[in-house]
């Protein structure tokens, strides 16, 4: 193996740019990329093959540094290397609009591959990436022509292994056996409190064996190289197990403060800098140091990963004569297109069609898209038969020694994870070659939320299928009633909520999701069935919000979603024959993509001189901004039959009745009255 002084200088020039960059920022995290400098050494420049110039190379090895809070190591390691990040760029770590933020956002830097920060969520995202190339590799794949084998790596503390989210994750690899997933615990006893031994003293290593990986420990983790790099040796060895390397390093190796809190999330004292520089053999008082023959060691490397990708460009070539169609495919999956004409296969529906619950409408979508879109990857979070996220046909991916599947599978049992689903989601839909959907009840994509989040905030296109919407759920009762979730999702920037009323909207809401590369979309769907509804269209649905029913003359505008839009529909009746009230309907199956409409089509939907009345069995929070009066939920609802759920809180053609009524009454004497969306300006930066 061999390490000298070299590979010494190497590791400490990593160190001292984390230590100069957070000083300069007055902020930051030094102790952790003190502590992994020589683990990143070993594994980036003896294992990882990845081309600096070309971040987006399928087959690359993925890195992910899941106690993200470290980031400065990454960022060290992306410059040294040749990425397109630059001294100045470390030089600004932590400020505004800087490509070096306080946490490796993906979409920000070129070289960090998922948004990390939030504990734990990288780990499930490794996880992810790991489902992914194993699914490729299965789908690709051919006798001479190895076209994916990367391996993805991952960094996790202390910090990642106590939250849930990672254990989620874990348990799920262990199950897969993703022998391509190799993490490496920085086991240095320090979170934010302190010393570990306040709160976390289980046995980290046994509990990754309880979840089927192949555990090592090398307990030199400042010095040991040669036993560093026999362990990641043997973890790429293991085929049929997820890999965890725990390694035990000193947090702020080098440090006054090495070992301690004190060095966890704050940046050195001047004095100690200057000690730290002295102890490593740098000059105390020059700042942002690196040795020429560290550039041309990190340099050479990455000129290997060039050529790798060189040569695997002259393979992927000839697999294009042998494999013709698998290569087309490839080559468009990795621009994010979707196959022409793939739309074409979406369900529509005429008024005279049978009613049916939405969350069997998108059944019958991904029953007639899936073979049009390959790279849809469906699944559920243990409610396969309640979310009906499963095409006939499906293959389960599965380990094939389990005899339950294969890794070509395009079906996902998460088990009852469902935060740990959203992530792993996340790290697919990063890999570049699959778009995943994944069920469970709208309640408890609240559970996900977190995850959920960093779909938005890293523009990762990932379809959240939120069966069981509302009320109509039933007996379940206020446990698994949403009320606030709908506006929870709705205030998330970058994110489509869709709540479609019938199949023509149901289809709208998954061409959307799957046609938006950036963004993610969560579809609530009802257990209940819906009417086909007489003005729906997919072309008006796919606008976020359009008038279901037009009255020239009418006195109020009721706006709906989902399972409410029929029973507004049969309002307008009651209206006319009992108050004499003429009323529109507006069906708003998505409020973002009705907001990206032009001012122009959004007044026709909702125009000035008429008051509008929002109704949807939910809080009424943010309906404020599309109608003068709201008619919702804003209490948990109630057990027992969905119909008599309905009837108990008036979600009834006679109560929203009622409350038009009132609310024509109101402001019949109001003018101007202007409509809701007409503002003074567009609160959008």
């Amino acid at each position: 193996m061999g390490y000298d002084k070299h590979d010494e200088l190497c590791i400490n020039t990593i160190r001292l740019l984390a230590v100069d960059a957070t000083f300069k920022a007055n902020s930051g995290h030094p102790g952790a990329p003190m502590g992994m400098a020589p683990i990143s050494h070993v594994l980036w420049n003896k294992f990882m093959t990845f081309n600096p110039k070309n971040p987006e190379w399928v087959n690359r090895d993925r890195f992910v540094l899941s106690n993200g809070h470290g980031c400065m190591l990454q960022y060290a390691l992306l410059h040294l290397f040749g990425y397109e990040l630059s001294m100045e760029d470390i030089k600004n770590f932590r400020q505004v609009d800087s490509i070096t933020p306080g946490h490796p956002e993906s979409h920000d830097t070129p070289g960090i591959e998922v948004t990390t920060g939030p504990l734990g969520q990288g780990f499930a995202n490794a996880v992810g990436l790991a489902v992914a190339q194993a699914h490729t590799a299965a789908v690709f794949n051919k006798p001479d022509f190895d076209l994916i084998n990367n391996y993805t790596y991952c960094y996790f503390g202390d910090g990642c292994a106590m939250e849930g989210i990672a254990s989620e994750a874990a348990s799920a690899a262990g199950h897969l056996q993703l022998g391509n997933l190799i993490c490496i615990y920085d086991d240095n006893h320090i979170s934010i409190d302190g010393d570990t031994a306040v709160a976390f003293t289980e046995d980290v290593s046994k509990r990754f064996e309880a979840y089927g990986w192949h555990v090592q420990h090398v307990e030199k983790g400042d010095t040991d190289l040669e036993a560093m790099e026999e362990a990641i040796k043997k973890a790429r060895e293991v085929k049929d197990k997820p890999s965890m390397i725990k390694l035990t390093t000193t947090i702020g190796f080098g440090s006054k403060l090495q070992g301690t809190g004190g060095v966890h999330g704050n940046p050195l004292k001047a004095d100690d800098v200057k000690s730290v520089k002295e102890k490593f053999g740098f000059d105390p008082e020059k700042t942002f140091v690196v040795p020429q023959e560290v550039y041309d060691t990190y340099h050479k490397h990455a000129a290997e990963g060039a050529a790798a990708e060189e040569e695997w460009n002259k393979l992927f070539e000839k697999y294009g004569e042998k494999h013709p169609e698998l290569h087309k495919d490839l080559k468009r999956r990795l621009t994010r297109d979707l196959p022409e004409g793939w739309q074409t296969k979406l369900p529509t529906y005429k008024p005279t069609d049978p009613a049916i619950a939405s969350r069997k409408l998108s059944e019958s979508v991904l029953e007639a898209i899936h073979d049009a879109v390959p790279e849809l990857i469906s699944g559920s979070a243990d409610l396969t038969g309640s979310n009906n996220t499963r095409w006939k046909n499906a293959v389960d991916f599965q380990p094939p020694s389990t005899g339950l599947g294969d890794y070509s599978g395009r079906y996902m049992r998460y088990g009852v994870r469902e935060h740990g689903m959203a992530g792993i989601m996340n790290g697919m839909a990063t890999y570049g070659t699959l778009i995943p959907a994944g069920g469970t009840f709208l309640n408890f994509v609240s559970y996900a939320s977190g995850a959920v989040r960093l779909s938005s905030l890293a523009h990762q296109r990932v379809i959240y299928i939120a069966t069981h919407d509302s009320i109509g759920l039933g007996e379940d009762g206020p446990t698994h009633q949403p009320i606030e979730t709908l506006a929870h999702f709705r205030a998330l920037p970058n994110m489509m909520v869709w709540r479609p009323a019938d199949g023509n909207e149901t289809s709208a809401a998954y061409y959307m999701a799957l046609t938006s590369k950036q963004t993610p979309s969560i579809i609530a769907l009802t257990r209940q069935n819906l009417p086909q509804l007489e003005g729906s269209t997919l072309q008006d649905a796919i606008k976020g919000g359009y008038v279901a029913l037009e009255d020239k003359e009418a006195d109020i505008t009721l706006i709906s979603t989902g399972s409410e839009v029929s029973i507004c529909l049969e309002a307008v009746k009651y209206l006319k024959d009992n108050n004499d009230i003429k009323a529109r309907v507006v069906s708003m199956p998505c409020v973002e993509v009705f907001d990206a409409q032009d001012k122009e089509y959004r007044f026709s939907v909702i125009p000035d001189g008429i008051p509008a009345m929002s109704v949807e069995v939910m809080s009424t929070l943010g309906w404020e901004k599309y109608s003068h009066e709201q008619f919702g939920l804003n209490r948990f609802g109630a057990s027992g039959p969905y119909k008599e759920v309905y009837k108990k809180f008036e979600f009834t053609p006679d109560g929203i009745a009622k409350r038009a009524v009132k609310t024509v009454d109101f402001y019949k004497d109001v003018k101007p009255l202007r409509s809701p969306i007409n503002r003074a300006f567009t609160q959008l930066i």
